[in-house]
């Protein structure tokens, strides 16, 4: 892998803003030509850096308006428990994102639903039944005060 400099880390800034910005204003604003804008781009890409392109959506105007983390833990931390719950989590589409964390409990599972009784399905249909989970903690999210954040690039 190429070592990053100061060019691609604007690419990588302007880009994780602005997904959908047209090639020939990217180079404008970096100063570069757009094919060169063009190869670092791609070549950001095939090495990782750039893991993809997706839009964002409004999740209340979607109708999943509660959003909740959850604490897990598991029975036994052993490493085909892990590899089950994973499994089993990765095929959960409701699980957003899942963290598997240092302290006092094992994962950390974001979801997000419609609303409180949609949760308590989630909670008693998929996450409880998840396999090696012991107990689970419930942290809903009264107000977003920052999300989706860019990189401090």
């Amino acid at each position: 892998m190429q070592e990053i400099d100061r060019t691609d880390r604007m690419i990588l800034s302007i880009l994780q803003r602005e997904g959908r910005i047209p090639n020939l204003e990217l180079a404008d604003r970096i100063g570069l030509s757009p094919t060169a804008t063009s190869e670092r781009t791609r070549r950001l890409l095939k090495e990782g850096l750039i893991t993809g392109y997706a839009a964002r959506l409004d999740p209340h105007r979607l109708g999943f308006g509660l959003l909740v983390f959850v604490e897990v833990l598991l029975d036994k931390t052993t490493p085909d428990v892990f590899d089950r719950f994973a499994a089993a989590v990765n095929r959960a589409p409701e699980v957003l994102e899942c963290h598997m964390v240092a302290g006092g409990f094992d994962y950390l599972v974001k979801t997000r639903v419609r609303d409180m009784a949609a949760y308590r399905d989630f909670l008693g249909k998929v996450l409880l039944a998840l396999p090696g989970v012991r107990e689970t903690r419930t942290y809903a999210v009264m107000e977003e005060v920052k999300s989706d954040a860019p990189l401090p690039l």
